[in-house]
């Protein structure tokens, strides 16, 4: 098995702040492409992403992440999002200068975001269309679910309080913890975690979530690098029919979308370990599927995007991948 090794450190963004990143390289080989990391709300990158970081750098896959503004490590007020567009500006900045380091120019890049993470994924590739080769989707925060999403009235009256009390934790949702995370133990280790936020929602964090996944909802057809979407069937906090219209969406050749019958919303850290397995053996033989090992960065991205490559694949697409846990 290929060992890893992890490096952590702190880089300044355009606006003076610290921001915690982590890379996991594999130690004993060339990495077969690049992944970088997109937490979701609330997470971090150095506890709760540590397994996925480690996972595929045993996999052969340089691996990049970093915890937003307001999140994890880095500076600013815990849970507090002043402007989405911030964080993804942020990952931009980061992530391309990576990828534009000389011995990088040659590797495929790759976004994997989970939840919150997914929408900033999506952002990002919004902003660059063909800057990022692939991306894999973990239950991405396109529409926040109804019942995870207060009454239109409700949301209307925190709207104008944004103005004026920003950052005060008012916002009524149900504990995220117990709806997203299945496994009993990962519960606890997020609740004593002091780098994962566990209040209340912030008046303006909750406005720009809202604002963003809206945004994302209305334009899903600008989707068109190639994804795999990974969703759990019970998931409650991120809106399963809206990936399902992602999928149907978006104009990418390449699209794969899996549904895990019985499984919750974190798929990649809150599942049980057996399931947890089974999600990123997924993940792992999609990403090798597209990665050509010797092969240069142009060489690959034009397999990926080509007509035949995708049109030779598109019959083993199909809306629910169900996979089946034994």
């Amino acid at each position: 098995m290929i060992q890893c090794q992890t490096v952590q450190e702190f880089v300044l963004n355009s606006r003076g702040m610290k921001l915690f990143t982590c890379r996991w390289l594999p130690a004993t080989c060339e990495p077969k492409a690049m992944i970088f990391l997109c937490h979701g709300y609330a997470m971090e990158c150095s506890i709760s992403m540590k397994g996925t970081g480690t996972r595929l750098a045993k996999a052969g896959f340089a691996v990049y992440g970093m915890d937003y503004e307001g999140h994890g490590k880095s500076s600013g007020l815990q849970g507090y999002i002043p402007l989405f567009d911030d964080l993804v500006a942020d990952c931009t900045a980061h992530y391309t200068r990576i990828c534009e380091r000389k011995k990088n120019r040659s590797k495929l890049r790759i976004l994997l975001g989970e939840s919150m993470g997914g929408a900033v994924a999506l952002l990002l590739h919004r902003k660059e269309p063909t800057f990022w080769d692939a991306a894999v989707l973990v239950a991405p925060m396109c529409k926040i679910a109804d019942d995870m999403r207060p009454s239109p009235m409700m949301i209307n009256f925190l709207t104008k309080l944004c103005s004026v009390i920003p950052t005060w934790k008012i916002i009524p949702t149900q504990d995220i913890i117990d709806t997203a995370f299945r496994d009993p133990e990962i519960r606890t280790e997020i609740r004593s975690n002091p780098y994962c936020y566990k209040g209340r929602p912030r008046l303006q964090t909750g406005n720009q979530l809202m604002r963003a996944s809206l945004d994302l909802e209305q334009r899903l057809q600008e989707v068109s690098l190639p994804f795999l979407l990974v969703h759990g069937e019970d998931d409650t906090v991120t809106d399963l029919s809206v990936s399902k219209l992602l999928y149907e969406s978006a104009s990418s050749i390449d699209k794969t979308f899996k549904l895990y019958p019985g499984m919750w919303h974190s798929l990649i850290y809150g599942e049980l370990p057996e399931n947890i397995d089974v999600v990123f053996s997924d993940i792992i033989a999609w990403l090798d599927d597209r990665v050509c090992s010797g092969s240069s960065r142009l060489e690959v991205e034009q397999k990926l995007r080509s007509d035949t490559y995708c049109s030779s694949r598109s019959s083993s697409r199909i809306l629910e991948d169900k996979a089946v846990i034994s």
